[in-house]
């Protein structure tokens, strides 16, 4: 089993930097950092949650610039996006920052993604809700072309440019954990992904469902997890390869002392 913590990285809590560091630390083996390009003011969409969405959700860092600083802090911690929102990104941009990330941190970046709930949030970038998903679909593949091919193309309804370069490559092949539990989740995760990255719950059915599916072990990263031992042992029992604890968006000292409580589940 491996360990990391999923978190906001906000302006009012640790740096980036001094977190992946005591992260490395303490035997953790990855960071993943959420994302929020904006939250409109004038706002319909419930939060999930329930209830007022949290002071951290406006106040997010850019995740690529969060995990680059995280990088040049640490040797071996893995870098992940826990979620990129893939619909409110330009893929061509995107896959040029995630291949840098991943060059400058000798090959440890993770997309993980996701089609976003916000609303209001989703249309601010002229992405219209009900095409979320087939959108998300084209740019991962589109990213991935620009990743692999020294001449990159791509033709779909959604995104489609000509023959282009674009460098740098990633040192490995990035791999991209589709986030999400709804009813179509296993289709997006066969079809253009390389692993599953659920919120955490009861999943040994639903695990052992994907890989009898895939015919193979697909890997499952658990995210925003309980740092609790009953729900290390569930997860471990559910098969899961990596749990990601949650980690609230604390100042520095806080933020340690949780890690420090959190160190004692890794044995």
């Amino acid at each position: 089993m491996e360990f990391g913590v999923s978190t906001f990285v906000t302006d009012t809590g640790i740096s980036p930097g001094a977190l992946a560091a005591a992260l490395e630390k303490r035997g953790f083996d990855s960071l993943f950092v959420t994302e929020h390009t904006n939250i409109p003011v004038s706002r319909r969409t419930p939060f999930p949650g329930g209830g007022e969405l949290p002071g951290p959700y406006y106040r997010t860092f850019d995740p690529v610039v969060a995990l680059t600083a995280a990088a040049g802090a640490t040797e071996r911690l893995r870098l992940g996006t826990g979620v990129a929102l893939i619909p409110q990104r330009d893929p061509i941009v995107f896959a040029k920052e995630m291949a840098s990330l991943d060059q400058v941190s000798g090959g440890r970046a993770v997309l993980g993604i996701g089609a976003g709930w916000n609303r209001e949030e989703m249309r601010s970038h002229g992405t219209y809700p009900r095409t979320r998903m087939a959108l998300m679909r084209e740019r991962v593949l589109a990213m991935r072309e620009l990743w692999t091919r020294e001449q990159a193309e791509f033709h779909g309804e959604f995104v489609d440019f000509a023959p282009t370069y674009s460098w740098p490559k990633p040192l490995h092949p990035i791999p991209v954990l589709v986030g999400g539990s709804g009813p179509r989740i296993f289709d997006r995760v066969l079809d253009y992904g390389d692993g599953w990255m659920p919120l955490a719950g009861p999943l040994a059915d639903r695990v052992a469902e994907l890989r009898e599916r895939a015919g193979r072990r697909v890997p499952v990263v658990v995210h925003a997890a309980a740092p609790d031992p009953k729900a290390v042992a569930e997860l471990t029992e559910a098969g899961v390869d990596e749990i990601q604890f949650y980690l609230p968006a604390e100042p520095r000292d806080e933020t340690l002392r949780r890690l420090d409580e959190m160190e004692r589940l890794l044995d």
